[in-house]
């Protein structure tokens, strides 16, 4: 186990579902690292199947969401999340991962009673994937890190919405059983909850991305005349981004937190790499230019697991966490990057094969600086945040 981690003010319930995730990661998720039906798109079905199986039978499927329906405090979610990121393929296993847990999390916060019963279920026990479709074509002057230029509309037609437009880098949707789709009304944007797949969401491509653990991949979507229910509205028209902001905020931290779990077990394949290769005489982690690396990863990953601790803190307060989420998501995203690159040089060539799963942490956390929005566009946000404070203050 970990000993690394931090354990305050987690409840020793949280702990114990946290050391069982652990485990059964390590045990049981670790050896299918290097399955075949690992692809360029993601696991295949039928692997994603077998290890969701594996975590339904170990008891750690959805694990930070209790029996009765009730959810882990944020800080908690993070010791459990965090231990679920121990391998690429921990998430999937636990069901802990992207799109679904922000998905779940949105649902169960904003959804209708009858939403909740035909959907929630489903996407809990791990029997059903999802899709959050925002993000449009930039050649078509679509929605991107900036929600207000979205495209994709809706318009009423009796007792039924109907859709159009393209989304692009929608994660998942490839064999995902339910969808969130966002669009915009006379009103401003709406959520819809639509079953999938359907004849008028129509997959053009799955793109290749330089990341690999997500089913489904990231594919290419064309919405072309889709009619769903008015009852299907996830919330009220015209509180589409309100929702988004519900859903992104916490969505945006549990990636740090899974990503982080994937870096602390890069460090320790990368720290035991180093104590036993020798080189000019010694171990290379006797030589200062590779045993500095991994005190310097040390730090950032604690600095990283506090900063988690942070934001967590924050959202547990039942504040929105925008801007902490924010600063989080650079702070973490940032460090994870100087983390897996070190990892890899202090390996050498056996960093860059997929021998182990270093290289792959390596591709992954560079995609992380970009999803949920790239650090710049973080840093864009809190720089005006200052720039009205200070007016406020200026003119007080």
């Amino acid at each position: 186990m970990n000993t690394h981690l931090e354990t305050a003010g987690i409840s020793p319930r949280a702990l114990e579902i946290a050391d069982k995730v652990e485990a059964f990661v390590r045990a049981e998720v670790v050896p299918f690292e290097r399955d075949p039906r690992l692809g360029a798109h993601g696991p295949s079905e039928e692997l994603a199947d077998e290890l969701k199986a594996l975590g339904r039978a170990a008891g750690v499927m959805t694990p930070h969401i209790l029996e009765g329906g009730g959810h882990l405090t944020q800080r908690e979610t993070a010791a459990v999340l965090i231990r679920s990121g121990l391998s690429p393929l921990g998430p999937l296993a636990c069901h802990t991962c992207a799109p679904d847990e922000g998905n779940m999390f949105l649902l169960g916060k904003v959804g209708s009673p009858e939403l909740k019963e035909r959907f929630l279920g489903r996407m809990v026990d791990g029997s059903m994937r999802s899709a959050f479709f925002m993000t449009e074509p930039a050649e078509e002057g679509g929605a991107g890190s900036d929600p207000s230029m979205m495209q994709t509309t809706c318009r009423m037609d009796g007792n039924h919405w109907v859709i159009n437009g393209r989304k692009t880098y929608i994660t998942g949707a490839d064999g995902a059983g339910m969808g969130i789709i966002m669009a915009k009304s006379g009103d401003g944007a709406c959520m819809f909850l639509v079953d999938l797949p359907d004849p008028a969401i129509r997959i053009e491509r799955v793109l290749d991305t330089i990341d690999s653990s997500m089913p489904g991949g990231h594919a290419v979507i064309a919405i072309d005349n889709l009619r769903v229910p008015a009852d299907q509205m996830l919330g009220e028209a015209g509180e589409g981004f309100k929702y988004a902001q519900v859903r992104l905020a916490p969505a945006r931290l549990s990636h740090c937190m899974r990503w982080l779990g994937a870096c602390i077990r890069a460090h320790e394949i990368a720290t035991d790499y180093a104590n036993r290769r020798m080189a000019f005489g010694k171990p290379l982690v006797d030589h200062e230019g590779v045993g500095f690396m991994l005190a310097e990863n040390r730090i950032d990953l604690k600095q990283a697991e506090l900063m988690i601790y942070w934001c967590a803190d924050v959202l547990d307060t039942g504040a929105p966490g925008t801007t902490e989420s924010s600063m989080a998501k650079v702070a973490v995203s940032e460090a994870l990057m100087r983390v897996a690159d070190r990892c890899v040089q202090c390996m050498g060539g056996q960093g860059v094969t997929a021998d182990t799963i270093v290289e792959q942490v390596f591709r992954e956390i560079r995609a992380f600086r970009i999803y949920d929005g790239p650090t710049e566009v973080h840093k864009w946000s809190l720089a005006k945040k200052i720039k009205r404070e200070w007016k406020a203050q200026a003119e007080a």
